[in-house]
């Protein structure tokens, strides 16, 4: 299947593919006519700015809840000229750390997680470092968890649990005494899925897909399993220094499933991030408990909550979003929780261009407001930094 063709495979010069491909896409559905005219705008920019640069790029956007544009671009096959299809699903990284973050909150409402306790209540085989962690501080990246080192992030061996995945770096030293410094990591997520694991009593894949994925209806996302058949999974591209794309090595993501080791499509995604537009799926609180952003223990915000990053965009929108970068994918993912616009990119190259995400979001945002001119919206009092500054999706690894 997809993943296994050698890296001389497959050499597709950018321009030409490009030219001979003018941003041939599949829409998927029918677009609302308050937004036909914003999807064509955007859809030009898309093709112009992305679809040229990069073999198979999919989005989404909902409004309140609605889903307004889907459409494929390019190829998820290239040497088969396989298009990209609503159903096509790409690697998302980062993006799986909001999954997981979902399926922990979950774990809390049900008054089976404690935030603040020490990991080793779950945990018990992890080594004492000398501090408390805590799964609050692991979710938001302060626990003092070291990220990949060398080349592990392209790692091809396979992991059989969850906990075997922790040997990789169980026995490190801490980086800082936890909630002293924030400090970026996906393995402080291998972790927080053995907690998942020990509240639950369920295996942390059957526990995220039982209690989020089915329930939520994300019937394209599920764990990028290299031995197994995932009929709707697209190549994977890396490109060279000559602008080639070529089909990325091969890597087996059962070390992170829950940092960065799922596949997904977009209308996955915005249907996801729609779900915590509002109570419902979760409690008023457990959204409240997402959205806010963590303090350093001197007290300063570090603009991530509990698997999202945190911004006010120029507008006094709260914006929530998180990136992801993998091995022949990359992934933009956001929410604006007051305009009630979710936007998804996902491509199948590796460091993908994706800044176009936060032009597609302010432009819907713009549309969405017009259409929307009685919309009372009383955002609750949620502790992000309110400086203007430009989001960053992707790709966080």
């Amino acid at each position: 299947m997809f993943g296994r063709i050698g890296l001389a495979g497959l050499l597709i010069p950018a321009a030409l593919a490009a030219q001979a491909t003018p941003c041939i896409s599949r829409r998927s559905g029918s677009v609302p006519a308050a937004y036909a005219a914003i999807v064509t705008r955007e859809r030009t920019m898309v093709c112009e700015q992305l679809a040229t640069r990069i073999p198979g790029v999919q989005v989404a956007v909902a409004v309140n809840g609605k889903l307004v544009w889907s459409e494929g671009f390019g190829y998820a096959d290239a040497e088969r000229q396989q298009p990209v299809t609503r159903e096509t699903q790409f690697r998302i990284g980062s993006v799986s750390k909001p999954l997981t973050a979902t399926a922990v909150v979950l774990l809390y409402e049900q008054g089976k997680l404690d935030l603040d306790a020490p990991v080793q209540r779950y945990v018990p085989s992890f080594p004492d470092k000398g501090y408390p962690i805590t799964t609050r501080q692991l979710a938001g990246h302060l626990a003092g968890i070291r990220h990949y080192k060398d080349q592990e992030f392209f790692s091809n061996r396979h992991y059989a649990s969850v906990l075997d995945g922790l040997k990789i770096f169980q026995d490190d030293s801490l980086l800082f005494p936890p909630g002293t410094r924030f400090s970026y990591t996906s393995y402080g997520w291998n972790l927080v899925s053995a907690v998942v694991e020990g509240a639950s009593g369920d295996s942390f894949l059957h526990y995220i897909s039982a209690h989020v994925f089915r329930p939520l209806g994300l019937t394209h996302t599920a764990p990028d399993r290299v031995d197994s058949l995932i009929p709707g999974r697209t190549q994977f591209y890396d490109r060279d220094s000559t602008g080639s794309f070529h089909i990325a090595p091969a890597v087996d993501n059962s070390y992170k499933w829950a940092g960065g080791g799922f596949v997904s499509s977009a209308e996955d995604l915005v249907k996801f991030g729609s779900a915590l537009l509002q109570p419902g799926f979760l409690k008023p609180e457990t959204l409240d408990l997402l959205f806010t952003s963590q303090r350093t223990s001197a007290g300063e915000e570090t603009g991530y909550g509990i698997g999202w990053f945190l911004r006010t965009d120029s507008s006094g929108h709260r914006w929530t979003f998180h990136g992801g970068g993998s091995v022949g994918g990359t992934a933009a993912f956001g929410l604006d929780r007051d305009s009630r616009v979710v936007v998804a990119i996902l491509a199948n190259l590796s460091n993908a261009p994706l800044d176009a995400a936060q032009e597609i979001e302010a432009a819907f945002d713009r549309e969405a407001a017009s259409h929307r001119p009685r919309l009372e919206l009383k955002p609750r009092d949620v502790a992000a930094p309110r400086a203007r500054l430009k989001p960053r999706l992707g790709p966080y690894r």
